[in-house]
């Protein structure tokens, strides 16, 4: 099982990875990550295994990019932004099992 101070590392690291595509739209961009860059970036390899072969894990990557489509037309970039980091909390404190 994972401890919640794993899970918070990995949604961290993967909200970082969250970002605007560039220019002045709101389209969000999601560098979704192998194993071998989490484990790098020092994060427990058999959760980041775990979660990265959750069946739901392509939904995810699929809902962030997706967020600017559900967003209000008046949101700011940086509402639509955040929106998308908090698709990646919602999904992953939903759905992935921790310790105790």
């Amino acid at each position: 099982m994972t401890t919640p101070d794993e899970l918070r590392a990995i949604v961290s690291y993967l909200q970082e990875r969250v970002r605007p595509a560039g220019g002045n739209g709101r389209a969000i961009v999601f560098d979704a990550p192998v194993e071998s860059e989490m484990v790098e970036a020092g994060l427990d390899p058999a959760t980041s295994r775990r979660l990265l072969a959750s069946p739901w894990w392509p939904e995810l990557v699929s809902d962030v990019v997706e967020t600017p489509d559900f967003a209000e037309p008046d949101a700011t970039p940086q509402t639509v932004l955040s929106y998308a980091r908090d698709v990646v909390w919602e999904y992953i404190g939903k759905r992935f099992p921790l310790e105790g």
